[in-house]
């Protein structure tokens, strides 16, 4: 156990090292897959790779070989067509044979190989070429980084755009989340106005357990919490996010300090407009071990 602790220690304190290195072999791969073709002979008769001589099309001499005044609208023998459709035939064949390495993966060894690199790594790989693009974009790959930036849940869900997209949207509400801690630390009224969707069933339940019902109700309460309390910086931890087409929602635990003022508190969001409006807040707080004791035993 030590020596798997000590391990996994030593691999996050690596890990950039990890991913350039990642994506160094990966577009190494590409170029190689390129520039991967046998040697061929020159006119005077140089072996090629496969260790047989190659004759190469005539010139004529105006300095254009028999294949380019074909191209031009010429004509040629019979025994030149044939050299021009050997040739091409042969070109076609070579560039089959030297197909990428990374075409050539087993699927699941790709994957694992992209699961090591964060967003921005796998964003830029899949601007590099077409090749890089085609495993960059796969599910895959996504649903993967979606588990270990986010949540072991969902393993059984299917997004109907696929996991980067899934994982795109995931990304923007955690932003939006995030945003409603800062208003909060900066007691904005303004902002947490403009946060809230204007509607009348919009809710929001403060940890006194107080219910306030539409959007005027709402704000008010946020006024007065304002007033009455200091900024308060949360920590938030174990944050987890559903998102559907138009609405999401997050539940998350925060804590004033990692000791005392622990609330349990989710959050609801509707998308409208091109932006996500929060219309539901719930804050509890967080029952300690005895008092779970207690209810269990008085119920």
């Amino acid at each position: 156990m030590e020596i798997a602790y000590s391990l996994s220690i030593a691999l996050q304190s690596h890990q950039p090292l990890i991913i350039a290195t990642i994506i160094t072999i990966l577009s190494l791969l590409a170029v190689r897959s390129f520039f991967k073709r046998p040697l061929k002979s020159n006119s005077s008769g140089t072996a090629t790779s496969s260790g047989k001589e190659e004759v190469m099309p005539s010139f004529s001499c105006n300095g254009t070989s028999d294949s380019a005044a074909l191209l031009n609208g010429g004509s040629a023998g019979p025994a030149e067509e044939g050299m021009v459709t050997a040739d091409v035939s042969k070109v076609l064949s070579e560039r089959q044979s030297g197909a990428s390495m990374m075409e050539q993966l087993v699927p699941e060894i790709t994957t694992h190989a992209l699961s090591y690199l964060d967003y921005p790594s796998l964003c830029r790989l899949s601007m590099t070429n077409s090749l890089m693009r085609k495993a960059a974009n796969d599910d895959n790959a996504w649903k993967a980084l979606y588990h270990k930036d986010f949540t072991l849940e969902q393993d059984s869900a299917t997004p109907v755009n696929g996991w980067k997209a899934y994982y795109a949207v995931t990304r923007a509400i955690m932003s939006v989340n995030t945003e409603f801690f800062n208003i909060i630390r900066d007691r904005s009224l303004p902002a947490m106005s403009r946060f809230w969707l204007k509607s009348d069933y919009v809710k929001c339940v403060h940890a006194s357990g107080e219910l306030f019902s539409g959007y005027n109700a709402v704000i008010q309460s946020w006024q007065l919490a304002f007033n009455w309390e200091q900024g308060v910086d949360f920590q938030v931890r174990d944050v987890r996010a559903r998102v559907l087409t138009e609405m999401a929602w997050v539940t998350m635990k925060t804590y004033i300090d990692m000791n005392n003022g622990a609330f349990n508190m989710t959050n609801v969001f509707e998308f409208h407009h091109g932006r996500w409006y929060l219309v539901h807040h719930h804050s509890s707080v967080m029952l300690a071990d005895e008092d779970v004791e207690q209810q269990i035993v008085h119920g």
